[in-house]
């Protein structure tokens, strides 16, 4: 069945959601191509053995993320969304080359934390709703946030095997020459950006306090905590439970990557194109309580380990392509730059408390408290998830005309 063309994107949407997302995958790179490895890597470093410092430099880049997002999205409304694009990207370039050279963990989490103010998230999601139609801008807000779960699969695949040939320290340069590769990437693909908006006052606190909003930032929260909390003991886990040392780690998350996204596609389209965003969102959230709680009690050999792997692949990166979709399609047109740095705010501050309180709970109480607390918030976000107001689909009005 041929698609009508008051349907289509343009090829000007089509480049600047498909620049944008692979900005967004570069940057974001920083972030999860040390998770698979670093809890290994640390032990050679001195303060490594501290499973609670361990957390809190992988957590350091939320935090910093958590207070830059909403002043990067209001800047971006007033000087313009490339300009505060280019400099989060350079700043989370220096960032990642302060983290190469770190001699020890205290230096590894200045680096982090320099990663993370390089806060770009809302200016880049801000960016691609000015350049996308309404109709459209839930499709272009699916690509970037897809391309989180994808880079997010090949990180976990890639790192083992790049952390074999190049080392943690190679791993952080190569992070850091992407971001400056994503400033030409930014500046050569992506589509003129409109003019700021100068200085318009912002109606933040609708924003903060709108209860739909509120729900869907409950729920990249948890989603991020969930995961950073996750992958502080899942190393160990290959490791112990499963007999893989961590350069061989790519055996598991391989096969679970790519069963994954041909379950995720399909449940995208039916969600989009189907109207079953409200009964795929629920059920990708119950899945992962599933998979917390298979962890925790049937999580002691390989194969339990990568069925729970794959199955939490198919439920984050339906979450991580459908959440911030429904972000831009409930935000207020007035406040859009503010309600996604509010978004990215809650997202960061799920990266930080996940990757620190995921190492304080394994230091004290085990891996499998982990597990069972992770559990615990899912049902939360289902909960609220069960009260959520789902946007309408829009209807194309010229189609509606001739129905």
């Amino acid at each position: 069945m041929s698609i009508p063309a008051a349907d289509r994107m343009s090829p000007q949407e089509r480049r600047a959601g498909a620049s944008l997302a692979s900005i967004f995958a570069l940057r974001m790179l920083g972030l999860f191509l040390i998770l698979p490895v670093f809890s290994v890597y640390a032990k050679t470093l001195p303060g490594g053995d501290n499973l609670a410092l361990v957390g809190f430099a992988l957590g350091a880049y939320g935090l910093t993320q958590a207070v830059f997002q909403i002043p990067y999205g209001i800047a971006s409304d007033l000087w313009g969304r490339k300009l505060v694009i280019v400099v989060g990207l350079l700043i989370f370039a220096l960032g990642s080359f302060v983290a190469a050279w770190a001699p020890d963990m205290n230096w590894i989490i200045v680096g982090r934390v320099l990663q993370g103010m390089g806060a770009i998230s809302a200016a880049v999601t801000a960016l691609a709703a000015d350049l996308t139609r309404e109709e459209h801008r839930t499709k272009v807000m699916a690509m970037i946030g897809s391309s989180i779960g994808l880079v997010f699969a090949l990180s976990l695949v890639g790192a083992p095997v790049l952390y074999g040939w190049i080392g943690m320290g190679g791993l952080f340069v190569m992070t850091g020459v992407l971001a400056l590769a994503a400033i030409g990437l930014l500046l050569k693909a992506v589509p003129p950006a409109p003019p700021p908006h100068g200085h318009e006052k912002l109606p933040l606190r609708r924003v903060i306090f709108d209860a739909d909003l509120l729900r869907l930032n409950i729920g990249i929260f948890v989603l991020h905590m969930v995961q950073m909390a996750m992958f502080v003991v899942l190393p160990h886990a290959l490791v112990d439970h499963g007999g893989l040392p961590a350069a061989a780690h790519w055996q598991v998350y391989l096969p679970a990557v790519l069963v994954s996204f041909a379950i995720m596609v399909p449940a995208i389209i039916a969600a989009e194109r189907k109207d079953k965003m409200r009964i795929i969102f629920r059920a990708a959230i119950a899945l992962l309580v599933v998979v917390q709680l298979g962890l925790l009690f049937f999580g002691q050999s390989l194969w339990t380990l990568a069925l729970w792997l794959l199955l939490f692949f198919v439920a984050f990166n339906i979450l991580e392509a459908t959440l911030p979709s429904l972000v831009s399609r409930t935000a207020p047109p007035a406040a859009k730059g503010a309600a996604l740095g509010v978004y990215n705010t809650t997202q960061a501050m799920g990266l930080f408390i996940g990757g620190a309180a995921g190492g304080y709970i394994a230091q004290h109480f085990g891996d499998n408290a982990v597990f069972a607390v992770c559990a615990g918030l899912v049902l939360v976000w289902l909960a609220v998830a069960n009260s959520m107001n789902f946007p309408q689909r829009r209807v194309n009005a010229a189609a509606a005309q001739t129905a």
